[in-house]
């Protein structure tokens, strides 16, 4: 299949590509790496009258350490993330995640920053930047403005963005030394699309208390859910066998899933409950922090 007819430009800067979203608004869509907008446009699914390749914006592709976060640009690719020593030593949640994203020629083209547009609630990078507070830059002619993670997932397949603008810069905390964290997802056949998955942070105290709890759940609902219930369980208590359980039979009473093909209803909330229980369960027995 072929997509429909359209404009193609590509703009040399950030500012360029602003201007021509102020210009075409609802028409247009940005192209970076295309492993999720091509399938779409080629199955004739979206239809832009206007395609805005960023791909020569290379102020855009970058990942540096900034005021206690991590910043990922517009441009930086899935693979440049995967492979970033930054990623591994400040963000291990993002780390353990990057290895399921797809395949490497999907990773080595799909942008970090295209995936968390794109939305689909059944993505790895949306449930860690929920699971991470990441904030949003979102840039247009208009100027910028920044958003939390859960203010960005509206529904499935759909963010905050406006007509005019486009998400510039993800900022993604430094994960802090004492932090634990986990990344587990199932999925019908290997790099296939996953059918629940669960991304999880905590920091312990030497007690074995869990002073901070951050765990986010992919396929419990239509967008990337945060585990509030399950963190509100967690914190101020010992992480022992029996909470775990309680954390695991927490989850699978909150998660909202909807049943397809793939899996019932019933079967993903079963499944988020049994991932958060495996999480919790490696982190208890992870030596020290950070992995």
């Amino acid at each position: 299949m072929k997509p429909a007819v359209f404009d193609y430009h590509r703009p040399d800067s950030l500012e360029e590509a602003c201007a021509l979203l102020a210009e075409h608004g609802a028409s247009a869509r940005i192209l970076a790496g295309g492993q999720s907008l091509v399938p779409l446009m080629n199955m004739r699914i979206l239809s832009p009258a206007v395609l805005i390749d960023i791909n020569r914006c290379r102020d855009l592709s970058y990942l540096r350490r900034e005021d206690g976060v991590i910043a990922c640009g517009a441009l930086t690719r899935q693979g440049e993330a995967e492979t970033s020593d930054l990623v591994a030593t400040d963000l291990p949640l993002m780390a353990a995640a990057m290895p399921h994203v797809g395949v490497r020629a999907n990773r080595n083209f799909g942008t970090v920053c295209g995936s968390l547009a794109h939305a689909d609630p059944l993505a790895e990078l949306p449930s860690v930047a929920v699971a991470l507070d990441a904030r949003f830059v979102i840039a247009s002619s208009r100027g910028r403005r920044e958003v939390s993670a859960d203010e960005f997932f509206v529904s499935a397949l759909t963010n905050c963005l406006e007509p005019d603008e486009m998400l510039a810069e993800v900022r993604l905390p430094i994960m802090p030394a004492n932090a634990r964290c986990a990344f587990l997802e199932i999925a019908n056949r290997a790099h296939g699309f996953a059918v629940a998955g669960v991304a999880a942070s905590i920091d312990l105290d030497r007690d074995g208390r869990c002073t901070r709890a951050r765990l986010s759940a992919m396929g419990a609902g239509d967008t990337t859910a945060r585990l509030a219930a399950v963190e509100a369980l967690l914190e101020g208590h010992r992480l022992d066998e029996a909470l775990i359980r309680e954390a695991g039979a927490a989850a699978t009473a909150a998660a909202e899933p909807a049943g397809d093909v793939h899996a019932s209803a019933d079967y993903r909330a079963q499944v988020i409950g049994t991932l958060v229980r495996k999480a919790l369960g490696q982190m208890l027995n992870q030596q020290g922090g950070r992995g």
